[in-house]
């Protein structure tokens, strides 16, 4: 069905998958957020015919979805970027990414841990090179999920919250692979000394909003940054396996050591002791760093 047949309609459902509604635009908008952003990167991710392809970029072109950044005059060629519009569409993303792994490839039950299609695609991530995202930090700064300078252990986590705050939603410690989160920030702020030594800084990622994570961090003493991934930029743009648990998207435990150049040098998954792994972490960070030294 194609937009203009909805134009009775009063419905948002309708109207979105008026735009949206077939599986090759969706899937471009993915590889957007990933960061694919020329014509030769779609139709290789994807595999679809140049026809199609080009009618579906030219689709959410028009409605919005996408912007053409030109990048050469001659030839004319162009960068396909999501605009803000593009970005709202992130969450529904993430919606289908925890349906289908739940309900599609799973048995239904809610669960923080990794499956094994979890496992496969974030242990894909080892070797590729991290999208340029900006999150707001728990102090009200923007920060980067690459530092240039310095390696990053950048950990994600479902949350964790000041104790008397209003926070973990009912039976939250029920949730297989929910616990652990209080206990890993802790032992990275004990091991963040180290770890700045080594050459790396610590950048912890949940979708908790940044006052969340601003009592949070206040109430822990934490040293280094939360970045708060409420609107899924991150999640988007390197895949990462989610849950949904108290009306709210959350990301499962997965640790990744960034290069300065912006590579993923080690991925840590599952995380199932979360105060070793910090330790795991500190000693891939000793090694790979003196190994390019």
């Amino acid at each position: 069905m194609r937009r203009e047949d909805l134009t009775d309609s009063t419905c948002g459902i309708a109207q979105s998958l008026g735009v949206v509604g077939d599986w090759q635009s969706l899937l471009i908008v993915r590889e957007a957020a990933a960061g694919v952003t020329r014509f030769e990167g779609f139709a290789r991710e994807l595999g679809l015919s140049r026809r199609a392809l080009t009618e579906r970029l030219g689709s959410l072109v028009e409605h919005g979805v996408l912007e053409k950044v030109p990048y050469s005059a001659r030839p004319p060629r162009h960068d396909y970027r999501l605009t803000p519009s593009g970005e709202g569409l992130l969450p529904v993303l993430l919606a289908l990414q925890e349906w289908g792994t739940r309900f599609v490839m799973g048995d239904g039950t809610l669960s923080g841990a990794l499956g094994d299609g979890d496992l496969a695609r974030v242990r894909g991530l080892e070797g590729a090179r991290v999208p340029d995202v900006s999150l707001t930090a728990h102090d009200g700064s923007t920060v980067q999920l690459v530092d240039p300078d310095r390696w990053t252990a950048l950990f994600f986590f479902p949350g964790a919250y000041a104790p008397g705050t209003h926070g973990y939603p009912p039976r939250w410690g029920e949730v297989p692979g929910t616990a652990g989160c209080t206990l890993e920030c802790l032992t990275y702020g004990r091991r963040h000394a180290a770890l700045a030594d080594a050459g790396a800084r610590v950048l912890g990622v949940s979708t908790q909003h940044p006052e969340q994570q601003a009592a949070f961090a206040a109430h822990a003493e934490l040293p280094y940054l939360l970045a708060s991934d409420q609107d899924g930029l991150a999640a988007s743009a390197l895949r990462l396996p989610v849950f949904r648990a108290g009306g709210a998207d959350r990301l499962k435990r997965v640790t990744l050591l960034v290069d300065t150049a912006g590579v993923v040098r080690h991925v840590q998954a599952p995380v199932v002791d979360p105060a070793q792994s910090v330790d795991d972490v500190l000693e891939v960070v000793r090694e790979l760093s003196s190994a390019r030294a």
